[in-house]
């Protein structure tokens, strides 16, 4: 799911939100102008002082409604139609609500103008605003922006008319930039010159091998695979599935944390790392000054580390080694020698075997530096690289580049979500574990991630590390 989808997706909430508040707003207008007063006076007491945090409620309320009714699905392919079903059983069911809460709690309210007229007004302002929505992301579709790139490989009937599909119908938001016949070599050579968003599979007479072929090497380049099947055969976990030109599309998708899940993931993780960085201000403040007394500048560790989709970036640690023994370009000259020492080291007092090292009784590593690596105080600056979007507080750790070199196709999906500063490895044995048991974890948090699973590791978290549990200093 493209970063321009999941705007428009979260947009959508506050945009429904100011449109239910308006609707109450404008009901309670309506009630008190001089035509409607003129044919029923106002015999109820509610000044609007009072009214308007009940709207700010209520419309609360709604936008929940709203999210069961499944109004904020991000399929592209919906109806509008569909949408506007959706949308009057979601108000009609706030507006049985009300009904009930009134009748139940004998409210001394008598406005069946306000409620009534708050419904009407409540669809009329919310689709409008959808319409507006629709109409502005097929106005950016058009002009190119946001345009899903995307390749179909297939020589089936459905070819055809799922590329007309996605030519006549702009508000879809596909470009098809690449059609083949079947999938081979000659097809994955050309493919990385296409540099497509997704994968559409319509052949369903394809050999298993060649099938399986595209879906490994769409899982190794992190675009999107979908293909197009029976409806009642697509029975299995993390699939979506969709409907164009009235042919079922199934998209495999290796982790849940697509569409809302990732939005909500990362919604906890802005939260959740401003919270910490104010929280963990006075560390950082006494440990900048032990390091700065102990061993000077820099204080500051910048580790290449690799990301969500291989992506290459700078993990932040307080610096627990001299500035002799610190390796990376961060150091220049000195950080290569720095680097050749750490291989000899690694062969010698290495606890783990395969792609990972962890050093054992590292020399390089200052008295202060043992102290905040036994308790994890090294890497709370990477809350930094959480808040800015490099890292989650959960996930895979990440790991550096040579290791990821030495990784296997299988263990290459820890790179289809962002790393973590915790995760399901570190709080079942964390440096106790065997490199392909650590895989084994993050492939499962990925394959099962929820809300719950996250906060259950992140409370786990601080007591595996005071119990010192699998730490390696």
């Amino acid at each position: 799911m493209k970063r321009f989808e999941l705007a428009f997706a979260l947009f959508q909430v506050p945009l429904d939100y100011l449109a239910l508040i308006l609707a109450g707003l404008t009901a309670y207008s309506l009630r008190f102008s001089k035509l409607i007063v003129a044919i029923r006076p106002v015999i109820f007491n509610l000044p609007f002082n009072k009214y308007w945090p009940i709207v700010f409620v209520v419309a609360a309320a709604w936008v929940v409604i709203f999210a069961f009714a499944g109004l904020y699905s991000l399929d592209p392919n919906r109806k509008l139609a569909r949408d506007f079903l959706r949308l009057l059983l979601a108000c009609s069911t706030g507006f049985a609500g009300i009904t009930i809460y009134v009748f139940f709690t004998l409210q001394k309210f008598d406005s069946r103008f306000l409620v009534l007229t708050s419904w009407v007004i409540a669809i009329v302002y919310v689709f409008l605003g959808r319409l507006l929505v629709r109409a502005l992301k097929t106005l950016l579709f058009r002009l190119g922006v946001g345009l899903r790139r995307v390749v179909i490989i297939g020589s089936a009937a459905v070819t055809d008319t799922i590329i007309n599909t996605f030519k006549h119908s702009p508000r879809l938001g596909y470009l098809v930039v690449g059609q083949f016949n079947n999938f081979s070599d000659r097809t994955a050579a050309e493919l990385a010159a296409l540099t497509p968003d997704e994968i559409i599979f319509t052949d369903p007479k394809a050999h298993e091998a060649e099938t399986l072929a595209a879906v490994e090497y769409a899982n190794d380049h992190h675009i999107t695979f979908k293909y197009s099947a029976d409806l009642f055969a697509t029975i299995a976990s993390n699939l979506s599935v969709s409907t164009i030109a009235g042919i079922p599309i199934v998209e495999l998708r290796r982790t849940r944390l697509t569409g809302w899940g990732r939005i909500i993931k990362r919604l906890v993780d802005l939260i959740g790392s401003l919270i910490l960085l104010i929280i963990c201000s006075p560390i950082y403040l006494v440990v900048y000054i032990v390091i700065l007394i102990e061993t000077g500048r820099p204080i500051i560790y910048k580790n290449e580390r690799v990301g969500q989709y291989g992506h290459k970036f700078f993990t932040l640690k307080f610096r627990s080694m001299f500035q002799k023994d610190s390796t990376g370009a961060q150091f220049g000259s000195s950080g290569e020698e720095a680097l050749e020492r750490e291989a000899e080291l690694i062969k010698t007092n290495s606890v783990k075997a395969g792609p990972i090292y962890k050093i054992q009784n590292d020399p390089r590593v200052t008295p202060f530096g043992r102290f905040i690596r036994r308790w994890s105080l090294d890497e709370t600056p990477q809350f930094w690289n959480v808040f800015i979007g490099e890292m989650s507080l959960v996930g895979p750790r990440p790991h550096q580049p040579r290791e990821v070199d030495q990784y296997g196709k299988p263990h290459k999906i820890v790179l289809a979500i962002k790393p973590g500063i915790t995760g399901l490895a570190q709080v079942s044995g964390r440096s106790d574990l065997d490199f392909a048991d650590e895989m084994k974890l993050d492939a499962f948090y990925i394959e099962h991630w929820s809300l719950l699973t996250d906060l259950i590791i992140l409370i786990k978290t601080p007591f595996v590390v005071l119990s010192k549990k699998g730490s390696v200093v």
